[in-house]
């Protein structure tokens, strides 16, 4: 109580707080009755974030703690001064909140502008209130003479609103300590409203933020064919939109697997060349003898079974794009040849002596390390310096873990439809096992694993021993004795059941040891033998999706 009156007694006129004591508990005074106002008040005031649902009850917890026949509580904007929040409570019948405010309106006004308190003795002398007080009595025959005290609420120096009563004039209401009164209970308010106001303007500060943040989303860049969400893949989609409408030579390094053809090809479909041809060459898929002829093609009688002039890769990609996947692996004849088209923008076909122009954007790829090919002479420096000119580096899905269940499920629904299969979901121990997985194979090996699952899964779910002996042995053959496929089997399929009546229970072992036909004791081993973490399933705790 004294942190209470520490805080909203100064700049109340009036009012010394150093001079205040509290009374003993039990004593029958106006202090203490006023003390216990205040704090209802202001644990009222606390007991919302929203301003509006809490202004009415403080004004009813003031007509029942001070016997006021009604009361008024005004907010204004900030911004414009206008009023944000009026309420009144205690108005006779027939007579509506609008019309009780309108006709105090010019008092209260007079309060906000001077920021000082207004005590009218008796409403029916004051002019202002007059026309309102003689329609009032001809309502309420008898009705004795009342009092009208307004205070502005106010935090600092700055006038934030003004709070009203009136008082039945009997005798015994002293209204010097009326406005004392109301000046504390304005500036719990003011104090309340301050607050109000801070969180407000920080939670439009997160919302704007958050608006902000999601447009960016929207409008930063992504092409079409990929998908992931994680920083890595933002920094590989920023690469991209930064070189893709230009001609430069572009170097896309990464593992097996990670989708370096997706790279190239939505650099081409974002490039000035997108309706031109896209030509894919593997440089490791044929033998070094004949790796030349199919890039730039062959005259008739070039050589043996050569009985007609063939166009190369290079002459096909004219005005588009080429794209060489594996570089490391070309031979050091073809890398000379390489390197005068990217040099001198010409090459000629095998056998023939006429240089032929090359109006072509290279791409590249490889996963091999070209710098240490380098140092052992198997792959030209000044060719290396000449496709390095933008390197993209591909990540492996290691790397990028918060994107595995967003291409699983998209391998899902791929090979659901392709299949006419009903597959919709992954189960919970399917997710377990995909995650804890270290994919070598990276994304064409998840998305070989999904395929399998999927012509596997005779409903329309996924469950763990769907998936590939190789992904279960983390999680279920290395964690027992089993070494055939049989026990494999059985120890995925105990994981999984265990898991999802862990799940079904919210983490409670007893529960699921009896749906599960199992005592508490057997449970406990099967659980600490198979690793599973129970307390994760529980209710509020950080359950697996």
């Amino acid at each position: 109580m004294k942190k209470l009156l520490d805080e909203c007694l100064p700049g109340c006129p009036g009012i010394d707080a150093q001079k205040i004591s509290l009374p003993s508990a039990g004593a029958g005074c106006r202090v203490v009755d006023e003390l216990s106002l205040l704090f209802d008040i202001s644990y009222t005031l606390e007991s919302s974030l929203e301003l509006r649902e809490v202004i009415r009850p403080v004004l009813l917890k003031m007509a029942d703690g001070l016997g006021m026949k009604r009361g008024t509580i005004t907010i204004l904007n900030r911004e414009d001064s206008t009023v944000s929040i009026s309420e009144a409570v205690g108005l006779p019948s027939g007579q509506s909140q609008k019309d009780y405010l309108i006709a105090c309106r010019d008092l209260v006004q007079q309060v906000i502008e001077s920021g000082q308190a207004i005590v009218v003795p008796d409403i029916s002398k004051e002019s202002v209130l007059q026309t309102r007080w003689q329609q009032e009595q001809q309502v309420e025959l008898g009705s004795p003479s009342a009092a009208y005290i307004c205070v502005p609420i106010k935090f600092g120096e700055e006038v934030i609103g003004a709070l009203s009563v009136e008082r039945i004039l009997d005798g015994r209401v002293q209204l010097s300590a009326d406005r004392r009164l109301l000046s504390l209970i304005a500036n719990v308010i003011a104090h309340t409203v301050h607050f109000h106001r801070l969180a407000q303007e920080k939670l439009e500060s997160l919302q704007r933020e958050n608006e902000r943040l999601q447009q960016q989303i929207q409008t930063s860049f992504r092409p079409p064919n990929m998908i992931g969400n994680s920083d890595a893949m933002r920094s590989v989609y920023r690469h991209i939109e930064q070189v893709a409408s230009s001609v430069t030579t572009v170097l896309i390094r990464g593992e097996s697997g990670v989708g370096k053809e997706l790279i190239a090809r939505a650099l081409h479909e974002q490039s000035p060349r997108k309706g031109k041809a896209f030509v894919k060459f593997n440089c490791a898929a044929l033998p070094e003898s004949i790796i030349e002829s199919e890039l730039f093609g062959h005259e008739k009688g070039a050589f043996t079974g050569a009985i007609a002039m063939r166009k190369g890769r290079f002459e096909i990609a004219e005005g588009g794009t080429i794209f060489l996947d594996e570089i490391g692996d070309v031979s050091p004849a073809t890398q000379v040849k390489l390197l005068r088209v990217l040099q001198e923008k010409e090459f000629e076909r095998v056998g023939g002596h006429t240089p032929i122009k090359a109006n072509v954007r290279i791409l590249t790829a490889t996963s091999r390390n070209l710098e240490e090919m380098i140092e052992q002479d198997k792959f030209r420096a000044d060719l290396y310096y000449r496709l390095n000119v933008f390197p993209i580096y591909a990540p492996p899905l290691r790397e990028r873990k918060s994107d595995l269940l967003l291409l699983a499920n998209y391998f899902v629904e791929k090979y659901s439809k392709l299949n006419q299969k009903s597959v919709r979901r992954i189960s919970t121990a399917a997710i377990d096992l995909l995650l804890s997985y270290h994919w070598p194979g990276n994304v064409r090996e998840l998305e070989n694993c999904i395929e399998r699952a999927v012509l596997l899964a005779p409903d329309k779910s996924i469950e763990a021993h769907y998936l590939p002996p190789t992904l279960q042995k983390k999680e279920a053959s290395e964690k027992t004795s089993a070494t055939g496929t049989l026990d494999t089997a059985v120890s995925a399929l105990e994981y999984e059941m265990i898991v999802a009546e862990l799940k079904g229970c919210d983490g409670n072992m007893a529960a699921a040891a009896r749906k599960l036909g199992l005592t508490e004791r057997q449970m406990g081993l099967r659980v600490k033998r198979l690793g599973i973490d129970f307390k994760r399933f529980r209710r509020g705790d950080v359950a697996a999706t």
